[in-house]
């Protein structure tokens, strides 16, 4: 698994570890307005899935707001998800309140269905990982990107050239 730590402490990730050319596990989490999405809700399209911890954190909050500035810079068919255990309704009032127009948000409160597939669960905080997926039109993973310091930011250029490589 990768060594990821948590303000210089060591986590302990729950879930397999995925690598390159795997297929992309499938996931129920829920959207803004409580309705279930799955990989398939964005078939044929090239997702970058960004776990993050919590949209209430200075880190995750200026992620997100890249992410979405980044997005529209993007191909089409590319789409951008964040994946939090924030509760739908607080994830809701945080995109509202930014802006986050071009960024979907889902929330993975239920049972970590995300979290537990991709193998991003902070078993101590019940918590994602910040981790970074790339995933192709036909659900392979081609890129992954895991924040060794949960509260420093990924490395935006190399997740958007992979997409954009894609796209």
């Amino acid at each position: 698994m990768p060594k990821v730590t948590f303000k210089g402490n060591p986590v302990t990730l729950v879930g397999p570890e995925l690598k390159v050319g795997d297929a992309a596990p499938n996931f129920a989490v829920v959207d803004n307005s409580l309705n279930q999405v799955t990989l398939a809700n964005y078939e044929g399209k090239v997702k970058i899935i960004s776990a993050v911890p919590s949209l209430d954190t200075p880190v995750c909050d200026t992620e997100t707001r890249r992410f979405n500035q980044e997005a529209a810079g993007l191909p089409g068919n590319v789409v951008v998800l964040t994946i939090s255990a924030d509760l739908p309704f607080a994830q809701k009032r945080w995109c509202g309140a930014a802006g986050i127009d071009k960024v979907v948000t889902l929330s993975d409160y239920r049972d970590r269905s995300f979290a537990l597939a991709y193998g991003v669960l902070i078993e101590e905080l019940k918590l994602l990982a910040r981790a970074v997926f790339v995933i192709d039109q036909k659900n392979v993973i081609r890129h992954i990107h895991f924040v060794p310091e949960v509260t420093q930011e990924p490395d935006y250029a190399a997740v958007l050239a992979a997409a954009r490589e894609l796209g």
